[in-house]
């Protein structure tokens, strides 16, 4: 069998050491989400090993440079009313805050016909009141996890801003208050004054502004490195640079997973890898309908008038996130396959952005310009659960843009669904088969 995931950024070394026990569950990938999941099973008493491909944390994961986002906001799923028309407008447009590179790819085709379907309203209101519920179950999660200890420096919990330029844009946001509060998201409208009180040294030209005291943020990739840290003193085996290359089946089971550091004969398997689990099901025969949204992020050094709190650049789709000495500009939805192509164009429609909501900002050095791979479901809802026809097979994947939000509680319902528990939240808008999802199915032995 051809191995299920692209080769990494970095190679293993030529004689990795093999990995020598095998586990109660072996848990397929090393971003937050895996990482969450390891947690909990780990919690529940089980013996677990997770495998990454790369360097944990490292470049090539999307946990590495994206702004972090936690808390309640952003719980709209991408697939909305109206996303289609405007994805069409911005398609010609390199510099648009949602670009799809057209080309002959059916997996995509199949993709797009499936988002189609749920850009409608009803659609849209339902993902909201499931990704609003797992946002905040995460964000009690992450309270109780790093208010002591080594984590503690990695969480910031202090709101967060939403800005809008135009007249138009801030209308649209402020009607929306109301339904927002209702479905339990603490959003309220800034009064004249009060923007200067939170940002004294900011200086914006907005037409006006939200505030959501649960706005949060996660410093990354210091969260996930310390989360593994924190699994490894819990007795989890984390192995770095190691690759799923394939899968012996028996009946309904997977009896053995092939690696780069050996083969391992785990109880139960979760497929977490990101991007690469719809690959790595496809080893199965299973089909996981995921694009890799790729992502921008650049990282220059804060300069002295910068933001205090998170921002949200509204109309212009760009995040602001304070990290100390370092201030990242997070932005950008490129459906463009698995093309690592940094694109200067789409950076400097970033920057452009911030410099428009903040035209006295500080030039300051970039340090580092970012881009990674959001996995990317057609209705914006993740795909988590039993993965048919497996008894031992267990799915968290399809975050996209808030990945870092959702995975703390996706990590608790894994180890629920394996150890047969009755999940503390309704399962069925996330179930892996949703859009379909098997490609062939063998029965081998």
């Amino acid at each position: 069998m051809a191995p299920p995931f692209p080769p990494p950024p970095s190679r293993p070394s030529p004689n990795p050491a093999p990995i020598r026990r095998d586990p109660d569950v072996l848990v397929i990938g090393g971003g937050v989400v895996g990482l969450f999941c390891a947690y909990y099973l780990r919690r529940a008493g089980n013996g677990v090993t997770v495998v990454e491909r790369g360097p944990l944390g490292g470049p090539q994961s999307c946990s590495y440079g994206n702004t972090g986002f936690v808390g309640t906001q952003g719980a709209l799923p991408l697939a909305e009313p109206g996303v289609m028309a405007q994805g069409l407008r911005w398609l010609l447009n390199p510099e648009s805050p949602f670009y799809i590179r057209p080309r002959p790819d059916p997996e995509l085709l199949s993709w797009l016909r499936h988002f189609r379907r749920a850009c409608n309203e009803r659609d849209a209101k339902a993902g909201f009141r499931v990704l609003v519920d797992l946002k905040k179950r995460s964000l009690d999660i992450l309270r109780e996890l790093c208010t002591p200890g080594d984590l503690a420096s990695t969480f910031t919990a202090r709101g967060m801003l939403l800005a809008y330029r135009t007249p138009q844009g801030f209308e649209k946001a402020r009607r929306s208050v109301p339904g927002t509060v209702a479905s339990g998201v603490p959003l309220r409208v800034l009064e004249p004054g009060e923007l200067g009180v939170l940002e004294p040294d900011a200086e914006f030209d907005i037409h006006g502004a939200l505030y959501n005291e649960e706005g949060a943020c996660l410093r990354v990739p210091e969260f996930v490195t310390g989360l593994a840290r924190t699994l490894e003193g819990m007795g989890v085996e984390i192995h770095e640079r190691t690759e799923v290359v394939g899968f012996e089946v028996a009946g309904r089971e997977i009896r053995r997973v092939r690696t780069t550091r050996g083969d391992l004969s785990p109880r139960e398997t979760v497929v977490a890898a990101g991007t690469w689990s719809a690959e790595c099901a496809r080893g199965l025969g299973l089909g996981l309908r995921l694009q890799p949204a790729k992502g921008y992020s650049v990282t220059v050094r804060a300069p002295a008038n910068a933001p205090r709190l998170p921002v949200l650049l509204g109309e212009g789709k760009v995040a602001i996130v304070p990290l100390g000495d370092r201030l990242r500009f997070g932005g950008t939805l490129e459906l463009s396959g698995l093309d690592a192509t940094i694109s200067r164009r789409r950076v400097d429609g970033i920057l452009r952005t911030v410099h428009t909501y903040l035209p006295k900002l500080e030039s300051t050095e970039i340090l580092e310009t970012w881009s990674g791979f959001r996995p990317c479901s057609p209705d914006g809802l993740p795909y988590l659960g039993r993965a048919g026809p497996y008894r031992n097979l267990s799915v968290a994947c399809g975050h996209g843009h808030i990945g870092m939000g959702l995975a703390p509680v996706s990590g608790r319902l894994i180890a629920q669904i394996v150890a047969g528990e009755r999940p503390e939240t309704d399962l069925t808008p996330l179930r892996p088969d949703r859009h379909g999802g098997r490609t062939r199915f063998r029965l081998r032995s």
